[in-house]
């Protein structure tokens, strides 16, 4: 091996061991990519059936399945990612009902051997370059003309380890070329949906985002709703295939925007199959905002095979407090992968994930229901909707009595099960006066806030939940798009009904299934937690 050459750590297949599966997919072959070493998932990797031009990725979990009836066919499965060994695995020695775990090791010959092909007389090319290099060859690389990609879609919210909300749908996207603005010409057509029961359904985190209401928001970021439709919010992430158009935040325009909003440094070079890739990190900064990229770009023709990308917001710290992949404990506000694969002389997407966080702002679990006016007795009784910690209940600090802005002295509290007297230390004349204004204002209807408030502060119910303080859930959600098979040289039928681009994808939308639509599949995460 040369010298002073820096190897990229690759992995070849080498064991492939099963444990019993879950009745969960009774029709499926069901498989995982793991690291050998470190037992972490091999998240997005293509699992292709060879010779079928079809295929899956594998999920966050490095999870898989096939139909079985590609078993029965006697194929042939194909294992590629970037930076991986290409292998071939017959479907037949994967076990039905089982969970067929394939474990990955290192090998570094492949990429050293695709560094020699490579190396020639190339010349030596700053990042930035590389990168003006690659952007400009974006209509050269990928297609002007119209293809279709069919392929299983799904968005799910994720938190506390579990999926929840589960949406999943087949569908073919008929584009008419990389020349042609992607919203205004492309048409999708519907296969299949399904709103998955089969995982836990939140209404609350499901519903639009809300900036009006702010119930369900994006901190310092306004994810547009395109009137609900999950695919359309998905598809203008793509930031190569709408490369002359506005994307998103800091990348902009990828063509015009790109290069002056970000630095870019070389990293160790990778490969996919026997191309050699650069490895082009990217850094971003605007006031209280940092953006994090990273692109892989071939030596050949400086195709972009892949653009990761994510955006942290720097005054806020992640709900974990532990590090991100960047190295650092800021807050995500979103993170997005796309990956092109290379189909004869052109680039074809291979998959798309944009993932963000969001808060629900939820009314209180725990308040006060009720003021009762004890007028002959001299207290105050105050209902609540849940039984009482009594330790908090009873401290007098914890309520303020003010009639006509001036605030009373609580001189003693009685505690209930769900409620409390509280009693006001004052002489008797001056108690049954206001007791009296304020019993002649309720009668006429007159009562407000400016004559009588009462504040309860810092009082907790039985299970720790603090009086009139809003619930703020945290959420993470993913729109994840990926290829099956791609069509060239396809237009879009003239007798198909398309998707409302502008409407909910798991609404009132039309089904059209074509002849072949039996090939394809949803490729179901599975029920477990997530490494």
């Amino acid at each position: 091996m040369p010298k002073n050459r820096v190897t990229y750590i690759v992995y070849a297949l080498v064991l492939l061991f099963s444990w019993p599966l879950p009745a969960q997919d009774p029709d499926y072959i069901v498989g995982k990519l793991v690291d050998a070493k470190t037992e972490d998932p091999v998240v997005f990797a293509n699992i292709r059936i060879k010779d079928r031009a079809l295929g899956v990725i594998t999920n966050e979990d490095g999870s898989f399945r096939i139909p079985l009836r590609y078993r029965e066919y006697g194929d042939i499965i194909e294992i590629s990612s970037m930076g991986y060994r290409t292998k071939e695995i017959p479907i037949a020695n994967l076990e039905e009902g089982a969970l067929n775990l394939i474990r990955l090791h290192p090998d570094a010959i492949m990429l050293e051997e695709a560094i020699v092909k490579a190396k020639g007389k190339r010349k030596k090319y700053s990042a930035r370059t590389i990168v003006k290099m690659a952007i400009e060859a974006i209509e050269e690389n990928y297609p002007s003309s119209s293809f279709s990609t069919v392929g299983y879609y799904r968005d799910y919210q994720w938190k506390n380890d579990n999926y929840i909300n589960l949406n999943e749908a087949i569908l073919e996207v008929f584009d008419q070329g990389f020349d042609q603005e992607d919203f205004r010409t492309s048409e999708v057509q519907l296969f299949d949906t399904e709103m998955n029961t089969d995982f836990q359904r939140d209404t609350l985190a499901s519903q639009k985002y809300d900036y009006r209401t702010k119930t369900k928001v994006i901190d310092k970021a306004y994810l547009e709703n395109y009137d609900g439709n999950e695919f359309t919010n998905l598809r203008i992430h793509d930031a190569i295939r709408n490369f002359n158009v506005y994307s998103y935040d800091f990348v902009g325009n990828l063509k015009d925007d790109f290069l002056e909003n970000h630095k870019f440094s070389k990293n160790e070079e990778t490969y996919l199959a026997d191309e050699v890739l650069y490895v082009i990190d990217g850094q971003g900064q605007k006031p209280g905002f940092s953006a994090y990229t990273k692109l892989y770009i071939s030596k050949t023709d400086y195709a972009i095979h892949k653009l990761e990308y994510t955006l942290y917001d720097n005054s806020i710290k992640n709900t974990k407090r532990i590090k991100n992949k960047h190295s650092h404990k800021r807050k995500m506000i979103f993170d997005v992968v796309t990956e092109y694969k290379r189909l004869k002389d052109k680039m074809y997407l291979s998959y798309i994930s944009f993932h963000n966080s969001f808060r629900l702002n939820l009314p209180p679990i725990f308040t006060m229901t009720d003021v009762e006016l004890a007028l002959s007795k001299g207290y105050f009784g105050l209902k609540f909707n849940r039984p009482l910690d009594e330790l908090s209940a009873k401290i007098q600090n914890n309520y303020a009595i003010i009639f006509k802005g001036t605030q009373w002295e609580v001189g003693k509290v009685e505690v209930f099960q769900d409620s409390v007297k509280v009693y006001p230390n004052l002489k008797d004349g001056t108690l049954a006066e206001a007791m009296r204004e304020i019993d002649i204002a309720v009668k006429k209807r007159t009562f407000s806030n400016e004559l009588l408030d009462i504040q309860v502060k810092s009082i907790k119910d039985f299970e720790g939940n603090s009086v009139n303080v809003p619930r703020v859930e945290n959420y993470q959600q993913f729109r994840e798009f990926f290829v099956q098979r791609v069509k060239l040289d396809t237009r879009a039928p003239f007798d198909v009904e398309f998707m409302d681009k502008r409407k909910p994808m798991f609404k009132d939308q039309s089904i059209e299934r074509p002849e072949d639509y039996q090939e394809y599949w949803m490729n179901t995460p599975l029920q477990e937690k997530m490494n």
